[in-house]
C-alpha cells in the first residue's frame, strides 16, 4: 500500500525539466543585474537575451514532454517579472541615469529621480501585464486569443524594446556613452513607451497568428539563415533591428 502511495506521489522527471529551464531564465535575468552593477553592460544585455531564449522554449518543452502544470505557469510569470521587468529596469537605470552625477550634468538629481520613476514603471507594467495574462490563461474564448494574438506587448518583447538603446550602443561605433544627456533622454522615451505598450490592450502578433504560405517557406528558411549569419557577424546591431 505504501509503495503504491509513493508511486502516486512521486513527481516524474519530465515535469521538472520545463521548470528547471524557467529557473535558468530567472537566474539569467538576475545575473544581468549583477553585470550591470559591475559596469559590464554588454554582458548584462546578453544575459537578458539568454533569458528570453530560455523563456521561449520552456513552454514548448513542457508541452512536448506533457509536463505542463499550473505551478509551472505561475513560476513562469514570476520568472518573467524578474527577468523582463525588474532586471531591465535596473540595468537601464544603472546604464543611463547613474552616470549623470559623475558626468557633472546640471540638475542631475532631478534627472535620476525621473529616470528611476520611468524605469520603475517598466517593472510595474510588466507585473500588471503578467497578472492580466494569468487571469486570461484559461479563457480560450477570447477573440484575440483564438486568433493567436496577445493583448499588449509580451514581457520578453517588452524587455527587448526597452533595451534597444543599449543594443544600439553596444554595436561598434554606435556608443551613446559620449553624450550622457542624449542617452538618458532616449532611454526615458523608449522605456516610457514600452511600459505603456505592455499594459495596453493593443493586439500583438503571437506565433500562432503568423501563417506562412507553403510557397514562401523557402524564402523564410533563407531569411532565417541570413538572420543567423547577421547575428554571428554583428550581434548587437542585428538584435537592435
Amino acid at each position: 500500500m505504501s509503495d503504491r502511495h509513493a508511486a502516486r506521489s512521486a513527481l516524474p522527471l519530465r515535469a521538472l525539466i520545463p521548470n528547471a529551464i524557467t529557473m535558468l531564465a530567472l537566474c539569467s535575468g538576475a545575473t544581468g543585474v549583477r553585470f550591470a552593477i559591475a559596469g559590464e553592460f554588454e554582458k548584462a544585455a546578453a544575459a537578458i537575451v539568454i533569458a528570453a531564449l530560455l523563456d521561449g522554449i520552456d513552454g514548448r518543452v513542457a508541452r512536448m514532454l506533457r509536463g505542463t502544470s499550473r505551478f509551472g505557469a505561475e513560476l513562469d510569470s514570476l520568472s518573467d517579472v524578474t527577468a523582463f521587468g525588474v532586471a531591465p529596469a535596473l540595468i537601464l537605470y544603472l546604464w543611463a541615469f547613474k552616470p549623470l552625477a559623475d558626468a557633472g550634468v546640471e540638475h542631475w538629481q532631478e534627472w535620476t529621480r525621473l529616470g528611476w520613476v520611468v524605469c520603475l514603471s517598466l517593472a510595474v507594467c510588466c507585473a500588471l501585464r503578467l497578472a492580466r495574462f494569468n487571469i486570461a490563461i484559461d479563457q480560450e474564448e477570447l477573440p484575440k486569443k483564438r486568433l493567436g494574438f496577445t493583448t499588449g506587448v509580451p514581457a520578453p518583447a517588452g524587455a527587448a524594446l526597452a533595451l534597444a538603446p543599449l543594443f544600439w550602443s553596444n554595436a561598434p561605433g554606435n556608443s551613446l556613452d559620449g553624450d550622457p544627456m542624449l542617452k538618458a533622454g532616449i532611454v526615458l522615451m523608449v522605456t516610457a513607451i514600452t511600459a505603456f505598450l505592455m499594459v495596453s490592450a493593443l493586439p500583438c502578433w503571437g506565433f500562432k497568428a503568423v501563417k506562412i504560405p507553403r510557397s514562401a517557406r523557402l524564402f523564410v528558411l533563407a531569411a532565417v539563415g541570413l538572420f543567423a549569419a547577421a547575428l554571428a557577424q554583428a550581434p548587437w546591431m542585428t538584435l537592435f533591428v
